[in-house]
């Protein structure tokens, strides 16, 4: 006979009504990131990225502390500790992507700095000893399939890729880490550390050159709806949701994030629907469909967490 409890039915349904909100959360969040995109490309014509960064980021905590003044004090000293990793891992990714991107095609960064649905399973499985099943890695595969026909037009490995391929690695350690430390009533005091070390990141790479600010009041509204709803908004509901989520399916949500950019770049800027944009697009929402349709102990275990 079986010594385990039986499931509660109201439990079970309640978890899974907080699954399901966590990841259209997390999807939420991708679709803003996608917003974005096109402005970026505009705003950087008349200002540097990383000034931009170190701008949007310092707009960004601002408003989250004097938006949650208290969120601060309700933190625990361990989980400021795993904040101010996670801050600088992100930080230092978004200065390698950068540096890379003066290297190489935009189009191959993206499917490079995208390869950290790869890793991130990889990192998963080594770090947080999570099972990865095979229905996961044909979900992993279809997806970097899926962002190699959005983004490739050619690709070479030099340099520029050689950091873009660190800065992935380093936005996979940051999913991992997510997955492993946030806990949904900490998220937002955790996202304002993790922004504000992020914010003295990208100053101390900026600083020497002297900092460029946004000249015309369109350019501070472009930076403003970056900071304060793609930057610090987006950064509380990913680390809230990753509290829900385990790594890997929270990377696979996140491979979204060019399909999303290619949506709005078509709706509100001046490209085209092509047939690159249709396939890799639908590739990439089907290896999303396979980890959200299939049962549960079919994908990952519950979301692991450690202390460090």
């Amino acid at each position: 006979m079986s010594s385990s409890a039986p499931v509660d039915p109201v439990c079970h349904d309640e978890s899974r009504r907080t699954t399901v909100l966590a990841m259209l959360a997390l999807l939420a969040t991708t679709a803003c990131w996608g917003s974005t995109f096109f402005l970026i490309k505009d705003l950087l014509d008349r200002v540097p990225t990383l000034d931009f960064l170190a701008v949007r980021f310092a707009i960004a905590s601002v408003a989250l502390v004097v938006g949650f003044p208290k969120a601060l004090g309700r933190l625990s000293s361990e989980s400021r500790k795993h904040a101010l990793v996670l801050g600088l891992l992100y930080g230092v990714a978004q200065i390698l992507q950068t540096a890379g991107l003066a290297h190489t095609a935009a189009s191959v960064s993206g499917f490079i700095t995208g390869m950290y649905v790869v890793f991130t399973p990889l990192l998963a499985a080594v770090l947080l000893r999570s099972k990865i099943t095979l229905m996961t890695w044909l979900a992993v595969a279809l997806a970097t399939a899926g962002l190699g026909v959005l983004t490739l037009q050619g690709l070479s490995v030099g340099y520029g890729e050689a950091l873009t391929l660190l800065a992935a690695i380093l936005y996979a350690l940051h999913i991992v880490g997510l997955g492993a430390w946030s806990r949904a009533g900490e998220a937002v005091g955790m996202t304002i550390v993790q922004i504000m070390v992020i914010t003295v990141v990208c100053f101390v790479a900026t600083i020497p050159d002297g900092i460029v600010l946004p000249s015309t009041g369109r350019d501070w509204l472009s930076v403003i709806y970056m900071a304060v709803f793609a930057g610090a908004l987006a950064l509380v509901a990913q680390t809230w949701a990753q509290a829900h989520l385990p790594p890997t399916r929270s990377a696979i949500i996140m491979s979204m994030e060019p399909v999303f950019a290619a949506f709005f770049a078509v709706l509100l800027g001046s490209e085209s629907v092509t047939g690159r944009l249709m396939v890799g697009g639908l590739m990439v929402f089907g290896a999303m469909l396979v980890v959200e349709l299939a049962p549960r102990r079919k994908i990952e275990g519950e979301v692991t967490h450690i202390a460090v």
